[in-house]
Formats: C-alpha cells, structure tokens, sequence
C-alpha cells in the first residue's frame, strides 16, 4: 500500500465553461506524468468548484521504480584487438559511461555483438520527486484563456491564492511565484472564509462541507436538483430540466441553494422561447411547467449562499427577470408592425461576407437551390418552398433577435403565423436552421428539410470558393457543423440527390463571386463531405475498411452508401467475401494505371479465361439488375458466383502475357470484372488476414 496525494488548487472564480474539461485534464495528467517518471499509483479523483481544482491519488508508491539503463558501445570487433586487449574505442566507452572496462558486457544484437553498459539507477523518493513534479503539473494544465496578474510571470485561468499539498498527510514543499504550499484550504468566501488544516482527503471533504464547500460536483449536481423539483412541486409544478444549464450552475456554485420566484401571468402571453431563452440562457434560471408542459408563472434560481430571507433574494431576482420580460414584449409587439417581406429587403444592406455579398443575396441564391432541389425530389411543394425560404432570414432584423440571438427562426416563425403565413411555411421558417448542435432536432416538414439543405450548401459552396476552409483548429462558419446537419437530413428524409449536382449548382448559382476553379471548389467539397460522413459512420460501429472501401467508389449518394455498407457489412458473413477481397487487392495492383478495352474472345487461350468470360456475362445482368433496384446485398451474392473461376483464372493464366494482344484481352475481362464490382465498393480497401 502507498501513500495518498492531495492537491489543491485554491483560484479566484473560474468561468463555469472551463471546468468540466479541467477535471477531466486533471486526471489524465496526473496518471500519465506519474507513469511517466515511474512511480506507481492506485485511482485517481478529481473534483472542482468554481474556486477550487483537486485532486487525490491513492496508493501513490513512496518510491520511484528502480531502472536499468543499457548503452550499446562500439561493436565487439573494433573494441578488442587480436590479443583481446580493449582498444581505445572500448576504453573511450567505458570512461563515458562512467565506469570501468571490467565492468562493460558484451550484448548479442541483429547486427552482431556489441559493447554494452548496463547502469542500475535507484528510484528516488517520491515526495521529492512531487516537488518538482506538482509545480509543472499546475501550470501545464490547458484552458480556452489563461491570464497574468500582478507583476508576476505566472499564467492560468484565474489567480492563485493557496496551494494545499499532501503526501501521506505531510506537506509537499514547493512554491509557485509567491504562493508556498501548506496543508491549509479555505472554505466559502462569504459563509465560512477562514482558513483550516487539513490531513487527507477523507478530512478534507469533511472540512470543506463543514465550512460551506461541496467540492464534489456531482453531488452539487444532485442537490441543486431534488432541491429545485421539491419547490417547483410546492406550487404543483415540475421544473424543466434542461442538462447543459444544469452542468452550468452546478460549476456556479460552491455550495447551491435554491430559491423560487415569481413573474406576472401577463407575460405568458408571449412565445415560450422568449420566456424560456430570457430565464435560462440569461438568468440561468429554470423554467417551471404544470403537468401538460406549459409554463408557469415561476422559476427557479441557484445561489451561492444560503439566504438569510428567500423573499429578498427572490425579489431581487424577480425584479430583473420582470425587466427583461417587458423589454421582450416591447420588441414582440413592435416587430409585428413591419410586415417580413419588408424585413428581407433591409437584409440588402447586411453584409453576410465581404467576398459574398450580403444576407440578402445569400436568401436569393439558396433560394434558387431549394427550388432545384424542389424540382427533382418533390415537385408538389414548389410554392411553399418558395415561399418559405423567401422568408425564412427576414426575422434577422428584428429588434427581438438583436435581443436574443438563439430565437432567430423560431420569431420568424412566431411572426409569420401572426402575419397570416401558412402554418407549414412558418413551420419552415424554423426548421430550416435546425440542426443547431451535433445531434441536434432535424427538420420534420419537407419543406424545412429542403430549405435547410440549401441554405448549409450555399455556406459550404461560398466560403470554399474564396479559400475560407476549416483548419484543424478553426472553423469559424461552422462549416463541419453545417456538413453533418446536410448529411443527417438527407439520410433521416431518405432525399435521393447526390452532392455532387447539389455543390455544382450552387457552384454555378454563386458565379463570379467564387475566386477558385470549379473544379477544385467541387473536388475539395465533396472530400470535406466525405471526411464528415466517414468519422459519422465509423462512430455509429461500421467498420472502418468497408467504410472506405464504399465511400472511395461514390460519396454522393448518401443514401445509397449507407445501403451498400450494410450490404458490404452483411456480405462480410459470406464464405467467398475474404477470398474474393484478396482476389481483388491482386486485381487492383495488376490494372493499375490501366483504362481498359473491349474484351475479343477469340484471343482465349485457356478454359479458364472463357469459363470466367462467360460467367460474369451470364451474372452481370442479374447483378446490373439488383443494383439497379438498389438490392446492393443480392448482387453481392450473385456476383460471389465468380469467386471460383477468378481464382481458377489466376491459377492456370499469366496475365502478363508476352503477347501483348492476349495481355490486353485478359486485363480488359479483368477491368470489367473490377468495375462491376466497383459498383459497390473497391474491394481493395477491404482488410484482410492474408
């Protein structure tokens, strides 16, 4: 059994944000920089509150590992002379090591014996080890924005002000610009601010609890939970949770109490979203529902502190909330007196890109691609589509969305159904954002679904047609986002467009404002569509072989590569499916760089070249037929018919014939073999065990 580590890092207040990825960072830093200096440890705790990072490691070894270090030295031939006397090179090697030339052994390596000192160097002892090693960990921590203060060269998320560091309950002695390590914590700056010793962590959450910290967040999680439902169920309601506002207050507060407040039921004549987005996004309050789902005319807040009298507190937070509910209704009720269409011709002066134009042209041309998109999927819709998308960005200019950025869509909505619009073209209106997150809501109406694409495709299109491409770091249009969301519709709606035809009409909608050829625009497009798609489908459990073996023969139709994965994947089961992979490898690397021809017959030489011919004209209907109904998994099973005389063929036939004419005619049958193959996948991308 070793000992336990105890840290903690005692800050000013850091944001809410950074935390969750500290405690994770925390713990995987920890094990990997122990592991790495080779002193042994048992589990690993982190735990954070706005004030405070901590962590404990149980079982942490006293000592650091022993380790034997070998040094290869000249080679045995040029160390030693005929009389089997050291040479200088010998000599030379030892003296560098350190140590003497009877003490140097001889190692048998792959390229013969060599010269070899082994050196046993003792661990050391860990506490002084941790006194090096927990100034570097501190400061290696990772956050989004780090900060100096005083005059001191110190960077982190927010100030230092103690360290707390134990080791089998003594104290780690080191110092970080003008903070020394002890083994006193603080507790909550308003409730309990004096400072207490601390002997280990069992200790330390008993004296942090006892001093107004609870420094675990789940179990913060959990009180600020039954605490809100039990005063949402005293006026019979239910609170409406909601995970990320959760996570948020819950890295608020060191030690969360709830207090229950009150707006006028006026206000409950505005949309739900306004009165949802004004209490959670700005407030961080939770809204209260009665048992259908409609709102009440309360909320809940999460404090810091216990309050001394509830009524105070919630009347200080009712009168804010009161504010911003008026000023919300001000701007519900004035938007409404400018019709939309007039809205949309203010977007003639908002610039969406200075390379792209402004919002307005950005409306006119996914416009025009929702009715191509239209056209070829449902002709019926043309007018509501249409109409919808006309609209749908009309409501960026009204005073509530400058006010609340995340309704945009849903006032368009809201005003277009107040202003007489038909509910599916207001429906439209909304969903064409959606989705607005990585696994976010998806456009239920078609007419939604089909402006949405459009939209996300005019982005991707224009700002990859002026050279504004994601980097590994950046993303700043949210162009991956808008990719996943283009590829999920399509998939979820079951739409048969290809992307290809999508990305080369709005190459040629978008014209001259695109400063790249259409050729590389298209190109690297539909690659950042596939790098997309590709990490989706490998995430959801497809194998990664039969992922690429798919993709690499046609991204475009995402519907159909999904049915031909899970065709390949099925496929997987069949006897011949690893030999006829392994067939085609060979097949892949003998027609490299070969455009293939028309296949004479009469230049056979063998039974097995007219027996593989004559199978493969005799399944390439049926196969062409299954394909063609998008039956990927019957035409696999039918086109396996040719496992047999393919390595029939490879057994008795030299492709590579010294007749140029005979080698032309065998690698044409081949060609076309490959091709029909390739109609499902490139079978060459297949792993396989041989």
């Amino acid at each position: 059994m070793g000992k336990e580590l105890l840290l903690e890092i005692g800050t000013e207040e850091i944001p809410a944000a950074f935390l969750p990825k500290a405690i994770e960072d925390m713990k995987k830093n920890i094990s990997r920089e122990l592991s790495e200096i080779r002193i042994a440890c048992g589990e690993v705790t982190s735990l954070a509150t706005p004030r405070r990072l901590c962590l404990c490691v149980k079982d942490v070894a006293e000592r650091q590992d022993d380790q034997v270090v070998e040094k290869l030295g000249p080679a045995k031939r040029v160390a030693f002379d005929e009389n089997g006397n050291p040479t200088k090179a010998a000599l030379g090697f030892a003296k560098g090591q350190g140590l003497d030339i009877s003490d140097v052994e001889t190692m048998q390596t792959d390229k013969g014996e060599y010269l070899c000192a082994r050196k046993h160097i003792s661990g050391e002892d860990t506490k002084v080890l941790l006194s090096e090693l927990l100034p570097k960990f501190i400061l290696s921590l990772p956050f989004k924005k780090s900060m100096r203060w005083m005059n001191l060269d110190l960077r982190f998320a927010r100030p230092l002000h103690w360290i707390l560091a134990l080791f089998g309950g003594d104290v780690i002695p080191f110092k970080l610009e003008n903070i020394s390590s002890d083994n006193k914590s603080h507790g909550h700056r308003f409730m309990s601010p004096e400072r207490f010793e601390v002997t280990g962590f069992d200790d330390y959450l008993t004296k942090t609890r006892a001093h107004y910290v609870i420094v675990n967040p789940d179990e913060r999680r959990v009180v600020i939970l039954e605490e809100a439902k039990n005063a949402a169920e005293e006026i019979e309601g239910t609170i409406l949770e909601n995970d990320d506002l959760l996570e948020e207050v819950t890295f608020l507060v060191e030690y969360p109490s709830v207090v229950r407040g009150t707006f006028e039921k006026e206000y409950l004549s505005l949309p739900k979203e306004v009165l949802i987005t004004s209490m959670m996004s700005h407030q961080k309050y939770f809204p209260i529902t009665n048992k259908k789902g409609d709102l009440l005319p309360y909320f809940i807040t999460i404090n810091n502190t216990v309050a001394r009298d509830p009524a105070v507190v919630a009347a200080g937070n009712e009168k804010v909330i009161r504010a911003r509910l008026a000023d919300a209704r001000f701007f519900f009720e004035e938007d409404q007196k400018i019709p939309l269409e007039e809205k949309l011709e203010e977007l003639k002066d908002v610039v969406f890109h200075s390379q792209l134009g402004t919002s307005y042209d950005k409306v006119m041309q996914f416009r025009e691609l929702a009715e191509y998109i239209t056209r070829h999927i449902k002709p019926d819709l043309k007018d509501t589509v249409y109409r919808a998308a006309t609209l749908c960005k009309a409501d960026l200019e009204m005073q509530m969305i400058y006010e609340f950025p995340e309704l945009q869509g849903i006032m368009g909505r809201e005003y277009a159904l107040i202003q007489g619009e038909a509910p599916v073209v207001a429906t439209a209106i909304h969903e064409h954002y959606l989705p607005t997150a990585a696994g976010g809501d998806l456009p239920k109406t078609d007419e939604g679904a089909i402006i949405s694409i459009a939209d996300k495709i005019d982005t991707i299109v224009g700002f990859f047609g002026i050279n504004v491409i994601p980097t590994g770091t950046a993303d700043p249009y949210a162009l991956r986002r808008q990719a996943l969301g283009i590829i999920n519709i399509i998939l979820d709606k079951q739409y048969p467009v290809r992307l290809d035809e999508l990305i080369e009409e709005s190459i040629a909608i978008l014209g001259k404002k695109l400063k790249r050829s259409p050729e590389d625009i298209r190109s690297d497009v539909l690659a950042f569509f596939k790098g997309r798609f590709e990490n989706q489908l490998i995430s959801q459990g497809h194998p990664y072989d039969v992922v690429d073996a798919v993709l690499s023969v046609d991204i475009a139709d995402l519907v159909k590569a999904v049915k031909k994965i899970d065709a390949m994947e099925a496929f997987k089961s069949h006897p011949d499916f690893e030999p006829l992979a392994i067939a085609f490898k060979r097949v892949g690397n003998i027609l490299k760089d070969f455009e293939g021809g028309t296949v004479d017959s009469t230049l056979f030489e063998t039974d097995s070249e007219k027996n593989l011919y004559d199978t493969f004209l005799e399944i390439r209907e049926k196969a062409a037929a299954y394909l063609d109904n998008g039956n990927d998994r019957d035409a696999l099973i039918e086109m396996a018919r040719l496992r047999e005389p393919v390595d029939a063929f490879f057994d008795s036939v030299l492709v590579m014939a010294k007749d140029e004419k005979v080698k032309f005619n065998r690698l044409s049958l081949l060609d076309k073999i490959s091709k029909l193959f390739h109609r499902v996948a490139d079978f060459s991308k297949i792993v396989t065990e041989h």
